[in-house]
């Protein structure tokens, strides 16, 4: 027997087929091998003109086959498999999306699929944006597509026992049959305290809204952080204190502070592990509001890198996180300056309701927020 790729193209029936390989991501190596490894011969377009079939014990030419991976997840992506690779970023769906996915092809799918009449299934607009926003977390539709599976095999079920089913589902009857929400994504609540700012994060789920909060007490200047933070984001949070250290007498507080009390940073979920350096400017707001005592300015947002002179560099998945902000009602972001080229790449219908402040340093960012 062939193995996979060589049984693939015999199938297909010529030598340049299109081959997908799904969610590359997952591949993990285990006591039969490291398929990593078998890959990398795979998409090497130096050495797959003489791919070696360990199943046939013969080689031959993959460099005509197109190969295509899908991953969620692209920094779990073998890096060397990564390093031969095109990257193409396909971008979350706007809930405005989902709906009309949802309306037009997923409802009609599980319809068909329970057996339900024209008639039977209707979901309000309202009743799929309840689906959307209490009971899915994710940038496809995946989740989306099992919720009203769910609710037409109860619909289903209610028509086969004679019972009364409403002519249109809204959000009280999403509820009634899905239950208690899964998922409620956050709302951007003002910055309502010293020391709590709104940051952007992007995630495999799309992009997510981050609150970043700082808290003093006495103590002798130790800076600890909490929220299952990775390496990176512990550094970004000791580079961000070290930036106001540095800089007391322009962001008004008195250098004896940080010698006379202890700085806690926190970010909430702490059961989710997050990690990557575009907190930077939102940890040194909340730490300069925490120690001003002073509240940032509500419907405010921001990611954005910070280096120890206080330049804030650019950072990736900006759309998903324009997304994720204009969901938890966010006005302003403040980016980068040498993210904006990445914004005007966006189609206008995502930016509609934002307003962006591009920055070059932090103080630019401290000067903006209070």
């Amino acid at each position: 027997m062939p193995g996979r790729i060589i049984n693939s193209i015999k199938k297909a029936g010529t030598s340049n087929p299109l081959i997908v390989l799904d969610e590359i991501d997952k591949v993990s190596s285990d006591f039969r091998g490291d398929p990593a490894s078998a890959l990398l011969e795979v998409l090497d377009p130096e050495q797959n003109t003489a791919f070696h079939d360990n199943y046939l014990d013969i080689d031959y030419d993959l460099s005509k086959v197109l190969f295509i991976t899908t991953a969620n997840n692209i920094s779990a992506i073998h890096p060397a498999l990564r390093d031969r690779m095109e990257m193409i970023s396909v971008s979350g769906y706007l809930a405005e999306e989902k709906r009309y996915i949802a309306k037009d092809h997923l409802v009609p799918k599980q319809m068909e699929a329970h057996g339900l009449k024209k008639n039977q299934l209707k979901l309000s607009k309202e009743g799929i944006d309840t689906i959307v926003n209490e009971y899915t977390r994710e940038s496809g539709v995946r989740g989306l597509d099992k919720q009203i599976a769910k609710i037409a095999r109860v619909t289903a079920k209610k028509i086969a026992m004679g019972e009364e089913i409403a002519a249109v589902l809204g959000p009280e009857e999403v509820r009634t049959i899905l239950g208690l929400p899964l998922a409620q994504h956050d709302l951007q609540k003002g910055n309502e305290a010293p020391g709590v700012v709104t940051g952007l994060a992007w995630t495999e789920n799309g992009g997510e809204i981050l609150f970043i909060e700082c808290s003093l007490s006495k103590g002798k200047g130790i800076l600890s952080t909490t929220g299952n933070l990775g390496d990176v984001m512990k550094e970004s949070a000791v580079i961000a204190y070290q930036y106001l250290k540095s800089h007391p007498e322009a962001l008004g507080i008195s250098y004896k502070e940080f010698s006379e009390k202890d700085l806690h940073l926190h970010v909430p979920e702490g059961a989710i592990p997050k990690d990557g350096p575009s907190a930077g400017i939102t940890m040194v707001s909340a730490m300069a509001s925490a120690f001003r005592k002073k509240r940032v300015k509500s419907g405010i947002a921001m990611t954005g890198e910070i280096t120890l002179r206080g330049k804030v560099l650019p950072v990736g998945g900006i759309k998903e996180k324009i997304l994720a902000a204009k969901r938890a009602g966010v006005k302003t972001i403040i980016l980068s300056s040498e993210n904006e080229k990445d914004v005007k790449d966006i189609k206008e219908i995502y930016l509609k309701g934002l307003t962006f402040k591009y920055v070059n340093n932090i103080s630019e960012v401290l000067e903006f927020i209070f």
